[in-house]
């Protein structure tokens, strides 16, 4: 056995997977800049430097383009939940995940989601990616907060995430609009929310008031 032979195998090379790539990011910056219904398929050939014959060799349609934006997304957030902790400390770290999503992300992405729901109002196939993306979401946030005990003391898990979502999509609506809005604060009030439900001080579905979450530690 030679000294090359034991070498770690190097991955194969993915020229379609790159333009796809190319094309994905082009189509990103086409949407956030010119808006969805604006973007003709020659801007985004043109902004991913390739011609209009090329990008329909991957993506026959806008249609198509938003649905692999979609699926690289879905990749990313069942990555980020895979890599979710259990036990303690698995509440702290989905809002760590959460943070990194509604915070940290350039603002771009937030015009992007706007952009996309505005479309799915018009759109039977942005509506329908929409759909799916959200029930999948829904399912996952519920799962993290039965893991985290929210039920035990009676607070109602799929309430709360939609509490959770709500106050999401907000966050993301006004970074898109406000330019000084910052989200920081309101993910550290939906922690302490989801803390004060686990502790049987909060449950979204009886209409208490909060007024003791706010004097909480």
């Amino acid at each position: 056995m030679t000294a090359v032979s034991s070498l770690p195998a190097r991955e194969p090379h993915d020229p379609a997977g790159e333009r796809r790539i190319r094309i994905l990011d082009a189509a990103e910056r086409c949407f956030v800049r010119s808006g969805f219904h604006r973007t003709t398929m020659q801007d985004v050939a043109a902004e991913a430097a390739m011609s209009p014959g090329n990008l329909y060799r991957y993506f026959p349609s806008k249609d198509a383009i938003v649905a692999g934006l979609a699926e690289r997304d879905r990749g990313m957030v069942q990555e980020g939940f895979g890599a979710l902790p259990t036990g303690p400390d698995l509440l702290q770290a989905f809002f760590g995940l959460a943070r990194q999503h509604l915070v940290d992300e350039p603002v771009e992405k937030a015009v992007l989601c706007v952009e996309m729901w505005a479309e799915a109002t018009r759109n039977p196939a942005m509506s329908a990616i929409c759909r799916d993306f959200e029930q999948e979401m829904r399912q996952r946030i519920t799962g993290i907060l039965r893991q985290a005990g929210v039920e035990e003391k009676g607070a109602d898990a799929e309430a709360l995430t939609l509490l959770i979502m709500v106050l999401a999509d907000g966050m993301l609506a006004r970074r898109a609009l406000l330019p000084d809005f910052d989200p920081g604060p309101i993910l550290d009030v939906m922690l302490r929310l989801v803390e004060a439900a686990r502790a049987g001080r909060f449950d979204p579905t009886r209409g208490e008031s909060p007024a003791s979450i706010q004097d909480s530690p």
